[in-house]
């Protein structure tokens, strides 16, 4: 149990809901509201709290370290700013506050003090939305393509802020979180119905340099309740219905599209249910405050995350206002990136945060390297590839036109791509490259050669000197030339003791993951 220490300021809608949480955690010390009434209540309510009218009491109170704030968006910067002069640790309710400037400056004014500073993101404290960050993290929904949420009722209408900053933080916080990436621009249109100047139902589109597309629906003019969100992939969809009972609240959908006489065909299967523990968000919410607190740790929804959410919320609402696509500039921060100085990097190429581009290698027009990539010596991009996050390309390595990467891709020293079939100097091809992809996770050794016009499949290892001229499939072992399928390899880079064709099942020696071999196909076991 936590002493007694959090003060919450603001007992209305949904400060109340604070007080009981910090309250049942042991660690409610005051309440503060401008209603007399409210006090006397709380305190009845909670015996042993210190109720009080005077923000300056609770900033006073030196037994206070950490201040809660569920007071109108309007007031957050002056609040935060006081309470984190004042020596306290902060959690406010989202918005952060209204202003990219005055929360550039409470992100400052936190460090500078040593103080925590969190925001109220309610659904990264939930368990399903962990969850399907994980799944998404471990490719078991593919290459994502298309994410929508629903944030649908009728009623909870506002007068100090219209619906897009009342309902659509808690979407675009889990919308970026999930994709690990700002969005390059926005477009917005709604709705004024009850107010001339306040929009009552709104939606954004967002679009990501990753190639990925989100909208975000929004609105208190709805005949019921609907909470939901959609992410699509390549191999499953997930949906998280919030207004579901808990056994139902995400399920994957491992629908297909096959391509039959150049017509997309599409398959549909059965839902699965991921099973996972039932909890209180809001409970696990104020835990992690308590748990930042004492441990000094920024928690997950620090003020960093909640300036990003800002500033997503403030160009859809200038998307909104003006009916023109707004575009996202990049942070200098967002836009780091190291390269030797004997790197050649043409213009209209994009480079991810904290990827390293070493000696004499070459990026070229068109290109998109993500977050985190390694670049080694003399290495050839592009023109025109797409890098996913967090790859390794050895040296001298040259990823040509028509081959796409996805996420944590290896690509040992000196091994080739082509993207002609049939090379010959004399007869030019250019017109007839074809499309390599290489998905997630797959390990390419030394010395491999890939033919051009396959599929990679993903967390596939293939053997150092192997010559690969035809698809692979996920988690599949091969060696040779041509190369040849010997066995199972899990994510994380074991042999799984699995049969090469039929059925089966085997647990990763160095995660316990469990994998399941059913007609030739092998895939993770989640739930």
């Amino acid at each position: 149990m936590h002493t007694q220490n959090i003060a919450v300021v603001g007992t209305g809608y949904w400060g109340k809901n604070l007080v009981r949480n910090f309250s049942h955690l042991g660690a409610l010390r005051m309440i503060c509201d401008i209603s007399q009434e409210a006090v006397e209540k709380f305190i009845a309510q909670y015996p042993g709290t210190v109720g009080v009218h005077s923000y300056h009491e609770v900033l006073a109170d030196k037994a206070v370290q950490g201040v809660v704030l569920a007071t109108p968006a309007a007031s957050h910067a002056a609040m935060c700013q006081q309470a984190l002069l004042a020596g306290k640790d902060v959690y406010v309710e989202k918005p952060l506050c209204l202003s990219e400037e005055e929360g550039a400056e409470l992100i400052a004014l936190a460090e500078q003090q040593g103080r925590i500073l969190m925001v109220g993101h309610l659904l990264w404290y939930h368990p399903v939305v962990l969850k399907l960050k994980e799944l998404i993290d471990a490719g078991a929904l593919g290459r994502i393509q298309y994410i929508y949420s629903n944030r649908l009722n009728l009623g909870k209408l506002r007068r100090e802020e219209n619906v897009l900053w009342s309902f659509a933080p808690h979407d675009i916080s889990v919308i970026l979180g999930l994709l690990g990436e700002m969005p390059e621009s926005i477009q917005a249109q709604g709705g004024n119905y009850l107010h001339r100047k306040i929009a009552d139902t709104t939606v954004s589109l967002l679009n990501f340099a990753s190639g990925v597309r989100a909208h975000i629906f929004v609105s208190w003019l709805h005949p019921f309740k609907e909470q939901k969100l959609v992410v699509v992939g390549d191999k499953k969809m997930a949906v998280f219905d919030d207004t579901a009972l808990w056994p139902d609240k995400l399920l994957l959908y491992p629908h297909s599209v096959e391509w039959a006489g150049n017509i997309p065909v599409a398959h549909k299967a059965e839902a699965e249910k991921v099973t996972l523990p039932e909890s209180e968000p809001l409970r696990a919410e104020c835990q992690a405050f308590l748990d930042a607190i004492a441990s000094r740790k920024p928690p997950y929804t620090d003020g960093k995350e909640g300036l990003n959410v800002l500033k997503v919320l403030n160009r859809c609402q200038h998307a909104l206002e003006s009916g023109a696509t707004v575009v996202v500039e990049q942070s200098v921060e967002e836009k780091k990136y190291r390269a030797h100085a004997s790197a050649v990097i043409d213009h209209n190429t994009v480079i991810g945060q904290g990827t390293q581009i070493w000696h004499f290698s070459h990026i070229l027009s068109g290109t998109e390297i993500g977050a985190e990539c390694s670049i080694g010596q003399n290495a050839v991009l592009g023109p025109n590839v797409r890098v996913g996050r967090g790859c390794k390309i050895q040296n001298n390595v040259s990823v040509y036109e028509g081959v796409t990467l996805e996420e944590y891709i290896f690509c040992g020293p000196s091994m080739v791509f082509t993207n002609v079939y049939n090379p010959r100097c004399e007869f030019p091809r250019k017109a007839e490259y074809r499309q390599t992809l290489v998905k997630r996770g797959a390990t390419i050794g030394a010395n491999c050669t890939v033919v051009c016009g396959i599929t990679i499949g993903s967390y596939a290892f293939i053997a150092a000197g192997a010559v690969v001229k035809a698809d692979v499939p996920d988690f599949a072992l091969m060696v040779g030339c041509p190369a040849r399928q010997i066995g199972w390899m899990s994510r994380f880079g074991e042999r799984l003791d699995l049969p090469l064709h039929g059925n089966g099942e085997a647990v990763c020696p160095h995660t316990g993951e469990r994998y399941q071999l059913t007609d030739n196909q092998v895939h993770i076991v989640y739930g």
